[in-house]
């Protein structure tokens, strides 16, 4: 094309509708994208920025969905917390029904009150109290010197192996042994009246009593929610993490992983809540008295713990709006860098249309002057 002469007229001209078409294609390719920036080539600054924005939106977007398994493991967790309260409320309504039934077996109270765990017994060194159920003997040796308490005496009997004989101290203080089925209760030893006194006690035997069918049946219905609590904690999972079975949460909330949460699960079986099966049918009050001070410990336990997660679940749901609401952040700053506005590249197009129509115009009037050379010749 360069043998080709043209004026400097059609030259301006020609330049001009070149020009006018290049940036033509670059507002189509705008409007028909919606962005401005396409490539790095197009402003390098903007877009790279725009891309570091895209993709950290991205990884948080990717974090959300294990912030949002994370959410419902607590609900879960805190759905099993609170039919796990609901179960041992149950459990402690049946213990008091049992508390409410008169005890039948036989029972003997000593006749001092006001004595303590610790309170100390005089008793001469050697010398024994002895506590027989007709078959089984617990044997209570003193140690002399003001060494030997209230509490030795209890755990005396009570840590005597297969003896059917329980004993405690009652609310007001006193010394109270109680049989766990249809057998006497023989107090007897080679303490004198008087140091046996000093526990409330005197030598001789307790008829045997009888059996309380209804504390039988009691004892009984609360085993069976026993074995429901077992099977409710071990079913509080949430995608195959328990946190009523022992499992522990780690929840990470930035892309780095430099920020996170670990949540320690527990064990909320009936075990781990410190609820025991019944013993001896709930024949005895001592019986049913630990088994309602476990059930009150067991329901504190379980409201220590529903506030322990109800705090670990208003974490992760702040972080989960936060972090929905950085990726809105992000996603609107990558987009303000590389869109395009259509309301101004549509007035572009239009003006460029406009400027295409003149400088085709003009060429035509740059080529009139050739033309009037042309009719010289005609």
């Amino acid at each position: 094309m360069s043998d080709i002469t043209l004026s400097a007229g059609v030259r301006q001209n020609l330049l001009s509708l070149q020009q006018t078409a290049s940036l033509m294609a670059t507002t189509q390719n705008r409007l028909a994208t919606g962005k401005k920036v396409n490539s790095a080539l197009d402003n390098p600054i903007s877009y790279f920025t725009s891309q570091s924005l895209s993709n950290r939106a991205n990884d948080l977007n990717a974090l959300l969905d294990g912030i949002s398994n994370a959410t419902k493991t607590l609900e879960a967790a805190n759905n099993g917390l609170t039919s796990l309260t609901k179960l041992v409320q149950s459990a402690q309504a049946i213990v008091q029904q049992a508390q409410q039934s008169s005890q039948t077996t036989a029972k003997t109270t000593g006749s001092v009150s006001g004595l303590t765990s610790s309170t100390a017994v005089t008793i001469a060194a050697g010398n024994t109290i002895t506590v027989n159920d007709g078959t089984t003997t617990a044997t209570f040796t003193a140690a002399g010197g003001g060494a030997d308490t209230v509490q030795d005496f209890i755990d005396a009997v009570n840590n005597t192996a297969n003896l059917a004989v329980k004993a405690e101290l009652t609310s007001d203080g006193k010394v109270q042994l109680e049989a766990t089925g249809t057998n006497t209760i023989v107090i007897a030893g080679t303490a004198t009246a008087a140091e046996k006194l000093t526990l409330g006690l005197t030598a001789g035997t307790t008829a045997a009593g009888t059996l309380n069918t209804d504390r039988s049946s009691l004892a009984s219905q609360f085993d069976a929610l026993r074995t429901q609590i077992d099977q409710l904690a071990s079913d509080s999972g949430y995608n195959g993490v328990n946190l009523l079975n022992g499992d522990s949460l780690s929840i990470v909330f930035n892309e780095k992983g430099t920020s996170k949460q670990t949540i320690s699960g527990v064990t909320f079986n009936a075990t781990g809540l410190g609820v025991a099966a019944s013993t001896n049918t709930f024949q005895t009050d001592k019986d049913v008295n630990d088994a309602l001070s476990n059930l009150s410990a067991a329901l504190s336990t379980l409201r220590t713990q529903s506030s322990t997660f109800g705090s670990s679940l208003s974490v992760v749901q702040a972080r989960q709006d936060f972090t929905k609401s950085m990726i809105n952040t992000l996603q609107t700053g990558a987009d303000n860098l590389v869109l395009a506005d259509t309301n101004e590249e549509g007035a572009n197009m239009l003006a460029l249309q406009t400027r295409q129509s003149l400088s085709t115009t003009a060429l035509a009037l740059a080529n009139q002057a050739s033309q009037s050379v042309l009719r010289l010749f005609g």
